[in-house]
């Protein structure tokens, strides 16, 4: 993997965590009470989220220009990572044993994907 590819996907692993981040965003403005329905989706929350997912958005399609279409989908699975960590420590969340086994299984095709693709 050439340096240029090894950046690029840096950036794709970068947008990953800013779109897992503006989930989570989303997720905490939902558990809380709103006045009214207005306020529900025109809070700092929820806006902030939205101008996260274009960020995400931007710097995806900016790492596309030299990650390779095979290896965008395999680091974007990263985002089960985030997801599931999040889910732990900020929601707390159980983190059970299909859940482990099943990131297993995703972080083991990454490195097969990786060492062998």
């Amino acid at each position: 993997m050439s340096n240029v590819v090894l950046l690029y996907s840096l950036i794709l692993l970068a947008s990953v965590l800013v779109s897992a981040i503006s989930q989570v965003m989303l997720k905490l403005s939902a558990n809380q009470g709103h006045a009214s329905a207005v306020r529900e989706y025109a809070n700092p929350l929820v806006i902030g989220a939205y101008a996260l997912f274009v960020l995400s958005t931007l710097l995806t399609v900016y790492a596309y220009k030299e990650v390779p279409l095979s290896l965008g989908p395999v680091l974007e699975a990263t985002s089960y990572l985030y997801v599931t960590a999040f889910g732990a420590l900020i929601f707390k969340e159980r983190v059970t044993k299909q859940k482990l086994l099943a990131l297993a299984l995703i972080v083991g095709g990454i490195c097969v994907f990786a060492l062998l693709g």
